[in-house]
């Protein structure tokens, strides 16, 4: 399971910082950053609900598309480990 954290995780970073990098944000970003706060807007935050989907090969559910979940990288990845567990398929 730590291993399948780890992974998400560093995938979803990679999106983040892809993002920030696009929008010449020079910023070092961790798992319980405020992606609002380094950053991030809300065309941003759609772009990066795009990238997990496209990177986790998953549709997220419209129930699951909320403020909270996409506050944080941490946010994100318990987000991310509640839908791989319900049946998702994703290859880490």
């Amino acid at each position: 399971m730590q291993a399948l954290k780890a992974g998400i995780q560093s995938r979803v970073v990679a999106l983040v910082e892809t993002i920030l990098e696009q929008n010449s944000i020079a910023v070092k970003v961790h798992p319980e950053t405020r992606l609002a706060d380094v950053g991030l807007t809300s065309m941003d935050m759609v772009n990066l609900m795009l990238g997990v989907e496209a990177e986790f090969d998953l549709t997220i559910p419209q129930a699951e598309i909320t403020p909270e979940n996409f506050c944080s990288i941490k946010a994100l990845e318990q987000m991310l480990i509640h839908q791989l567990a319900l049946g998702a398929v994703v290859e880490i």
